[in-house]
């Protein structure tokens, strides 16, 4: 008998359990995590990132291809415009000027030679111009021979042809001087080029050679040094997205921190918003060069500067979180639409779209649209208040500027939003519901 009242009481205890457990299970509501309806203000800013120069970088090289013989300046020297900051070994430049001008000296000589034969080819030629004159008297007066008179002509006009010879050959050597001439000033060109100056007063930011070290300057100019002009007053070239350029104006006031002083703000002011379009992976940007000073030279070329540039102000103005702005509530799209209904909300084709559950072929098509062009603002947007019993309702409200992590509340065009309220942001499902099963 006891054992069959043990057995009795442990089968009610048992079926007391599942009752217990499918009363649980009919009754569990999602759980949500709100966020309030805040008032205060709101700082509409561009956030980008960018790179440090200095206004001017010039890059030092040589135009002579020869063995660095001398360096005289290094990383961070300071340099004055005209200052010899490396030499190149001049031993060939020196030889190919004194080859040339050994040609130059020659072709000078020739040039006298050639006056001088001109000088014996006119003396020839009044010579046998006058023995010409003498035979033709002779010949009328039958004393010469026409033989004779032939041959005096002939010597005339030989004499006649050596001189027009001795001309050219003066004009040749004084080309021949000019070319040479030429020479020497290439030779001398190529020879002070084998002293390198300094074109700009600057810092030395790079050095790219070392002592012996052979540069080769036939196809370009190798670069010897990099100097930096300036570095007390920089720029910020920030890549900014073509959406967000309408909202840059030049001479805006704006602020940015580096990697290596992460607890100090810098600030600057636009300059200009370059035309010049770059394009990686169709998303457009624009260079947006920001200038500064540093005075106290704590910040280099070449450092990343993560800009902000503020674009709006509102004070006082009624503002949600952002994340109530993504916010699907986790039920069926018949239920979201008939909610809409109820509350005066017209449901469109995009609601529609946004409530319907992603597929495995949504998600991957949605992750690889990270290459199409960012779609515009959106003006209008539905939230979510929860009430004290655990129902939702929504509000379809018109929106003003956000600062990334607040929107502005211009409006609201239908159901009701004040400030205090309680704005879903998340939900979580109990395990044992489905999305659609949630109770409202």
């Amino acid at each position: 008998m006891k054992k069959s009242k043990w057995l009795i009481v442990a089968g009610v205890l048992i079926v007391a359990g599942v009752i217990v457990a499918l009363l649980l299970r009919h009754g569990a509501q999602a759980q949500h995590f709100t966020a309030k309806v805040q008032r205060g203000a709101i700082h509409d800013v561009v956030e980008v990132t960018g790179t440090i120069n200095s206004v001017v970088t010039v890059q030092v090289g040589s135009q002579v291809s020869g063995t660095i013989a001398k360096l005289n300046a290094d990383f961070n020297s300071r340099v004055r415009k005209g200052e010899i900051v490396a030499l190149i070994d001049p031993a060939l430049f020196k030889g190919a000027l004194l080859q040339a001008s050994a040609d130059l000296k020659n072709a000078q000589a020739n040039l006298v030679a050639a006056r001088a034969n001109l000088e014996k080819s006119k003396a020839a030629l009044v010579q046998t111009k006058a023995d010409y004159e003498r035979a033709v008297g002779l010949a009328r007066e039958g004393v010469m021979s026409q033989q004779q008179l032939d041959l005096a002509k002939s010597n005339y006009d030989s004499a006649n042809a050596s001189a027009s010879g001795a001309e050219a050959n003066i004009a040749q050597a004084q080309a021949q001087i000019s070319q040479k001439e030429a020479a020497v000033a290439v030779a001398q060109t190529n020879l002070d080029y084998t002293v390198i100056r300094s074109p700009i007063d600057g810092t030395v930011v790079a050095r790219n050679v070392d002592v012996g070290q052979t540069v080769a300057a036939s196809l370009q100019a190798p670069t010897i040094f990099t100097i930096a002009q300036d570095l007390t007053k920089m720029w910020v070239y920030a890549k900014t997205d073509e959406s967000d350029v309408d909202n840059i104006k030049v001479g805006k006031t704006v602020t940015f921190k580096v990697d290596a002083l992460p607890k100090q703000t810098f600030q600057g002011t636009v300059s200009q918003v370059r035309m010049n379009p770059t394009m990686v992976l169709s998303v457009v940007t624009y260079d947006t060069i920001i200038e500064f000073a540093n005075p106290e030279l704590k910040l280099f070329p070449g450092m990343t500067a993560y800009v902000t540039i503020p674009v709006a102000t509102v004070p006082n103005v009624v503002k949600i979180p952002n994340t109530a702005l993504r916010y699907k509530p986790p039920i069926a799209p018949e239920e979201v639409l008939s909610l809409y209904k109820q509350y005066g909300i017209e449901g469109t084709d995009e609601q529609r779209a946004a409530t319907k559950p992603t597929s495995t072929e949504e998600t991957a098509a949605a992750s690889s649209a990270q290459n199409l062009p960012r779609t515009p603002k959106a003006e209008t947007a539905v939230v979510w208040k929860l009430h004290a019993d655990n129902s939702m309702e929504p509000a379809k409200i018109s929106l003003g500027i956000t600062d990334h992590a607040f929107t502005e509340v211009t409006g609201v065009i239908k159901g009701d939003l004040k400030e205090g309220d309680d704005l879903i942001i998340r939900s979580v499902l109990p395990k044992t519901d489905a999305p659609g099963t949630l109770k409202h």
